[in-house]
């Protein structure tokens, strides 16, 4: 109580009453405010909330019928799970005092809470909209999660259940390395750190000491909407809608949800479901790898035995050299045989005629006649015979330049430049290093014979040589 002295009764005018200076007064009116009212609990309408640049929060606590002036000091403002905003319904919990430089009365508030589960819907939708028409939930900012990632970061409690949930579902699934950001899900200041944790991960250089993840999850268990209260906040999803690292919201069960949700990337029900979301099951990929390994060997066996057969065909097509040039011998004796008897012929011939004629003509003009005609077959006598041996000629030399043909096509003469033929085991032509891996044994055909050999080492494509520059002359065909 005031130490000033009181009056039971109204004083006297004049009389000799002490009387209190404002100050006085002002003072015994603190104490008394403060000594009878202590820590009270107060439920009333947010109104004209406004931070100063101290810091500091000034607002009114309202209902139908009166006011309260309040204040929030700034180290108690950082800690406040709900940032006080205009209609708010909520209970302040805190210590009455006067401001005596305006002659009222106020309370120091030292913690709020939403009043029931009405206001936190209103004020949960309000946010909700507020940050729609920002358009951080659109969905053309969501980033698409990586296939296979490498680091997986998570942010949620180092004690809790769910961390151990997610790497036990990653062990089944995939074992990936994991970064575990601890931060509280629950309370006073839980709000920022997750969002700082969002923002530290972010803010990793790749290839650093601390590799960055190439997804995070964000993850508590399930609880009441109070509970769920951080990841309602504004900075916790400005951080999610800001990370350039794809992220995994997984905050409640399947039903919770909260606004962190729209601005991830991706929202998984449980924090199980987005271990599964962040990896695929190794099983599953090594059964694909193995199937297409098995069809790629396949299509390489199909390939290599259709060139076979091609090869096959072609070397069918191919007539024999020995063939074609008995076949032409053949033809020349035959030529050769009736080009002699041509002129033999002939003469007989004549001379059959001649000797009919004789009989029918003088001796005299029959024998003149007879000579000339003798001296006319021995002309075409010399004539035919150069004409065969000029036939003769030709048709050889017309042999020894199809002969030299079907030897320039030879593979006999392509073995003797140089080259070689390479087949596998099993005598399959081996055309390309894809056929020849380490350790495969091979047949190596040259013109003198064949020998054997293995492969040592992988096998290294050929680099081409790149083609000359044309400088106008024509080039020699041998």
């Amino acid at each position: 109580m005031s130490d000033l002295p009181l009056l039971d009764t109204p004083p006297e005018l004049g009389g000799n009453a002490a009387a209190f200076t404002v100050s006085e007064l002002s003072a015994a009116l603190k104490r008394t405010v403060e000594d009878s009212f202590g820590y009270v609990r107060v439920r009333g309408e947010i109104s004209q909330p406004k931070v100063a640049t101290s810091g500091h929060c000034y607002l009114r606590l309202k209902d139908e019928n009166a006011c309260l002036d309040g204040i929030i000091w700034r180290g108690t403002m950082s800690r406040l799970s709900i940032r006080p905003e205009e209609g708010m319904e909520v209970i302040a919990t805190g210590k009455l005092t006067t401001y005596p430089g305006r002659s009222s009365y106020q309370i120091i508030i030292d913690a709020v809470e939403l009043a029931g589960q009405g206001a936190l819907l209103k004020l949960l939708e309000d946010r909700r909209k507020k940050l729609a028409a920002e358009g951080l939930f659109d969905e053309s900012r969501k980033k698409k999660l990586p296939y296979l990632p490498e680091v997986i970061g998570v942010v949620t409690s180092p004690t809790g259940a769910v961390i151990r949930d997610i790497l036990h579902r990653l062990a089944d699934r995939f074992p990936r390395r994991v970064i575990l950001w601890p931060v509280k899900v629950q309370g006073e200041g839980s709000a920022n750190e997750v969002a700082a944790a969002i923002a530290g991960f972010n803010a990793l250089e790749p290839g650093g000491a601390i590799p960055r993840p190439d997804v995070i999850i964000v993850a508590r268990g399930g609880g009441s909407l109070e509970d769920l209260w951080s990841f309602n906040e504004e900075n916790v999803v400005r951080a999610a809608a800001a990370s350039v690292i794809p992220l995994i919201s997984a905050v409640g069960h399947e039903t919770d949800t909260t606004l962190i949700d729209f601005a991830a990337d991706r929202r998984a029900p449980t924090p199980t479901a987005a271990a599964e979301m962040a990896v695929p099951v190794r099983l599953e990929l090594l059964a694909q790898v193995h199937k297409a390994q098995d069809r790629l060997m396949q299509a390489a066996m199909r390939t290599l035995e259709e060139r076979r057969m091609h090869l096959e065909g072609l070397v069918r097509g191919i007539p024999r050299l020995d063939m074609i040039v008995a076949q032409k011998t053949q033809d020349l004796d035959a030529l050769s045989e009736r080009l002699a008897e041509a002129p033999r012929r002939f003469l007989q011939t004549i001379t059959e005629k001649l000797t009919i004629a004789s009989t029918r003509l003088n001796p005299q003009r029959f024998l003149a006649d007879m000579q000339r005609q003798c001296n006319e077959v021995a002309n075409l006598a010399e004539r035919a015979l150069r004409a065969a041996q000029r036939s003769t000629q030709d048709a050889a030399t017309s042999l020894e330049h199809v002969f030299a043909r079907l030897e320039s096509v030879s593979p006999r003469r392509v073995l003797e430049r140089g080259y070689a033929m390479v087949t596998d085991a099993g005598g399959a032509p081996v055309v390309s290093v894809a056929g020849a891996p380490a350790g495969a044994a091979l047949n190596v055909a040259f013109a003198d014979g064949t020998v054997g050999a293995r492969v040592e080492g992988a096998a290294v494509k050929p680099v081409r040589a790149a083609p000359k520059k044309d400088d106008g002359k024509q080039g020699s065909l041998l």
